[in-house]
């Protein structure tokens, strides 16, 4: 057991022990193996349990009552519990993996209680909402149309495009949201330009309004000086509350930024909900394309069509002279899309003024509608929302 903090592993499992389901008798001490425990200088514990996959929902019902158990130590002031569960042997790698208690301590650290601020957590437990939706309660159930941003590596843009998609579609009339759910980087309410928590009405997360649309993000919730070392499950646990902790409302479509790659939020949001397509970011490099490819691909073996794919930082635009320079070459993109039969979106320039848009919280579609990157963005959003009433018809 990795350990920083001044307690034994048999004083911790001891308290762990005092609290048990009812029903079993079960409790994190004896179905539970300590992985770490550490204690900042704040007098915040961290500990991580690895627990049976099984057994997973009945132990994360006990987090609660035993971090309180846990602040009875000396210099204690927070606890925080995280369960990861690992699949068990012989199981078939196409299963699921199991969803965690909860997200752990990042959220819980940074949020307050009451109305106006996103809810507390005590214990350190579910810091996003407050009660859990009922296991067989429909997701997103007034969210017609959901759309994913992804692309196969970063820093090709995807954020800003997910961004300027979705203001993009709300001008284009439809009710639209958008769902940060690159949990490692949150950047979408920077982006946007939203600032402080939240609200929390009757238990439920109230997404923030900017520029026409919803919006909710990790980053709205912690620090942005907090890293997210987060393993796959508890990745995949956040996407979760972040889909059934929210009072989405009645929404047209739904934009999800997904992070990079091909990993554990793919696969949590493909499980989760039934996306209803994805655009594809890259650049027009070849080294990108490779990964775009595998974008493709990963949503294809997952049956959610591709509704294309956008090349971003197709070309160098200067500002004095208006001189167009291919800094990654031009239309690799294109090229890519008619070779694996999917749609090319459009292309967008690299731009001064889309990195300012991005740090002044105003997307370009709404700050520079008539600059070249406005005007490319426009009509990507304009192409998708045409797909999305189709697909409502």
């Amino acid at each position: 057991m990795a350990q920083n903090a001044p307690f034994s592993s048999d004083t911790l499992m001891d308290l762990l022990n005092t609290v048990r389901t009812p029903q079993t008798g079960l409790s994190l001490a004896s179905a539970g193996r300590l992985e770490s425990c550490t204690v900042d200088d704040g007098g915040r514990l961290t500990l991580t349990l690895t627990v049976p996959r099984e057994q997973a929902p009945d132990l994360s019902a006990l987090c609660d009552e035993a971090a309180k158990k846990l602040q009875t130590l000396p210099n204690i002031t927070s606890a925080t519990i995280i369960l990861t569960a690992h699949r068990p042997a012989g199981a078939p790698a196409q299963n699921a993996p199991a969803q965690p208690a909860s997200p752990p301590n990042a959220a819980s650290q940074n949020a307050g209680a009451g109305r106006g601020k996103a809810p507390s957590a005590a214990g350190g437990h579910r810091p996003l909402g407050g009660a859990p939706a009922a296991p067989d309660a429909p997701i997103l159930p007034g969210v017609k149309t959901i759309i994913a941003v992804a692309s196969g590596k970063g820093g090709v843009g995807k954020s800003t495009t997910a961004v300027n998609l979705a203001v993009g579609l709300g001008m284009e009339g439809l009710k639209t949201g958008l769902l940060d759910a690159d949990i490692h980087g949150p950047s979408l309410h920077r982006m946007l330009g939203a600032s402080g928590k939240p609200e929390v009405v009757e238990g439920r997360l109230q997404p923030m309004q900017a520029w026409g649309i919803r919006a909710v993000s990790l980053g709205m919730l912690v620090d942005e000086k907090a890293a997210m070392i987060w393993r796959g499950p508890m990745v995949m646990g956040a996407i979760n509350q972040l889909l059934t902790d929210v009072d989405w409302g009645d929404l047209d479509v739904m934009v999800v930024d997904l992070p990079p790659g091909t990993g554990d939020a793919h696969l949590s949001l493909t499980q989760k909900v039934p996306l209803s397509g994805a655009v594809i970011v890259s650049t027009p490099q070849d080294i990108a394309l490779i990964d775009a490819r595998r974008g493709v691909t990963m949503f294809e073996k997952v049956h959610v069509p591709v509704l294309g794919l956008v090349e971003n930082m197709s070309y160098f635009c200067c500002p004095n002279c208006g001189h167009n320079t291919e800094l990654f070459g031009h239309g690799g993109a294109r090229r890519e899309a008619e070779a694996m039969g999917v749609p090319f979106l459009g292309e967008v320039p690299l731009l001064a003024d889309i990195r300012s848009s991005g740090d002044s919280g105003v997307p370009l579609v709404i700050g520079a509608p008539q600059s070249e990157g406005g005007k490319a963005w426009r009509a990507i959003a304009h192409t998708v929302a045409t797909a999305v009433r189709a697909m409502q018809h």
